[in-house]
């Protein structure tokens, strides 16, 4: 029998797409990949990251109607904030997204802050309204 060396490991060591304990009790996802002591290299971050974002943006476009015709930044604001709760959270910001489609940039900037999302994550709300507000 010839396998390559993936067929080998992924045979041995088995695919597993969601994180789990090994038999050791070390935190392991994919092909055996030890979380707890080995983690994740910089650009498979980078690589987790892009598709993070691909995934983001393809529901902007699918649920949002104006979010084609944002600005970039107004656009990062969505997408930034899709990435950090998920669009279906984000779709509850329906004042907000009320305002997008008005084009009142300050009153989607109000909403945002007039949120429990807003208290959670502090800084990031300050700074994603005020790109709101700036486009």
């Amino acid at each position: 029998m010839n396998l390559t060396i993936q067929e080998l490991l992924i045979r041995h060591e088995g695919l597993s797409l969601k994180p789990y304990k090994d038999t050791a009790g070390k935190l392991t996802i994919g092909i055996g990949r030890n979380l707890d002591d080995v983690g994740i290299s910089h650009d498979e971050a980078m690589i987790l990251l892009n598709n993070d974002i691909q995934i983001a943006e393809t529901e902007l476009n699918k649920n949002i109607n104006c979010y084609k015709i944002l600005t970039a930044n107004r656009q990062n604001v969505l997408i930034d904030m899709c990435f950090n709760m998920g669009i279906h959270k984000l779709l509850e910001f329906k004042n907000m997204l009320g305002a997008l489609q008005k084009e009142d940039y300050k009153l989607a900037a109000q909403e945002m802050l007039n949120s429990h999302w807003a208290k959670q994550v502090g800084h990031r709300a300050t700074e994603l309204s005020e790109m709101m507000i700036n486009g």
